[in-house]
């Protein structure tokens, strides 16, 4: 199996480096494969080539890609902590109550003439995620099946929507359009200083999940087996909570909601790699949920250009499909 692993992780950094790749050079200013080249190493004269790859494509790429791998890894969280194979960050609502939250927040300071910067939204919007989590906990101690407990979620994320709908219908105009922009979720807009803090804070949640694989590991086989290894419980839930909840408010506040990355991503590398382990599923999302991302991206820029579709447009026509296959995979196993 190890070899299986060593080649699929071949496959998912020589896709994510092909797709960084097509991302720099398609666009409304196409860019020569050499040219790049050039620009990497230094060596380009072409200052407008520079210009767009070092202030324009190349942050929205990594964003992209820390973004698509915050939500990925995130998703695989919240399918480890409820034991529930579609809970994700877009579908059980967390992601409608950052939305919430950074909108308040947005309004409110826009009003004053002030601009919340990255960390400030980032914590804005872990507020949002965390409040929305309570709801979600609350209701999965009363509700016993699956089902109940996603469609609860999509509740909260309606409610938390229709609110933030009505909250914008009486903003000022000038503020309407910065929301409008952010609320359709895109990865446009992201410069430098938001890649080198959204680097820190996601980056830094990503390497402590994989710290705790083991306990993860542990807590897939059931609490009590957990336990008996002595992981302590009721710690390692919270630490769940909040780790899932920073990853998804960092994508909730710099790209808007982002739907069905968390979902899908994490069964597609468990069938890719043939396993649950998740010293190998943590960083193996990561790199599912960059490349797909960086894919739907790709996809949202050029497939209508110049027109842009949101990303969440994109997301949901495929990553939809892979949630319907879930659904259907999971009542025949119950049904046999």
């Amino acid at each position: 199996m190890k070899k299986r692993h060593m080649i699929c992780f071949s496959v998912l950094i020589m896709l994510l480096i092909f797709l960084m790749g097509l991302n720099i050079s398609l666009g409304s200013v196409k860019i020569p494969v050499s040219e790049i080249f050039d620009i990497i190493t230094g060596k380009s004269n072409n200052i407008s080539f520079v210009n767009i790859v070092k202030e324009i494509r190349f942050p929205r790429i990594m964003a992209s890609i820390i973004l698509g791998g915050a939500l990925s890894v995130s998703g695989f969280l919240l399918q480890t902590f409820f034991a529930n194979p579609i809970a994700g960050p877009f579908v059980l609502g967390i992601s409608s109550g950052a939305k919430l939250t950074v909108a308040l927040a947005m309004i409110f300071f826009l009003q004053r003439g002030m601009i919340l910067n990255s960390a400030s939204m980032i914590a804005v919007s872990f507020i949002g995620s965390m409040i929305s989590m309570g709801f979600i906990l609350l209701i999965s101690g009363r509700v016993k099946k699956s089902s109940m407990l996603v469609v609860s979620g999509i509740m909260i994320g309606y409610i938390c929507s229709s609110v933030t709908d009505f909250i914008v219908t009486f903003a000022d105009d000038s503020n309407i359009v910065s929301l409008h922009n952010w609320s359709m979720g895109s990865f446009s807009g992201i410069d430098n200083k938001d890649v080198k803090v959204m680097s820190i804070v996601i980056l830094t949640a990503v390497v402590f999940t994989f710290v705790i694989s083991k306990q993860i590991g542990a807590y897939q086989l059931g609490e009590v087996y957990a336990q008996n290894l002595g992981v302590n419980i009721k710690l390692f839930r919270l630490m769940l909570i909040i780790l899932s909840s920073i990853l998804s408010a960092s994508v909730t506040a710099f790209a808007g909601p982002v739907s069905f990355v968390g979902i899908a991503v994490p069964h597609l590398i468990k069938n890719f790699f043939g396993t649950s382990k998740p010293a190998i599923v943590i960083p193996a999302s990561f790199f599912g949920g960059a490349s797909f991302c960086l894919l739907c991206d790709l996809i949202a820029r050029m497939i209508f250009a110049p027109t842009e579709l949101s990303i969440s447009s994109v997301t949901a026509v495929l990553g939809a499909p892979v949630v319907i296959f879930i659904m259907l995979k999971n009542s025949k196993s119950k049904q046999r």
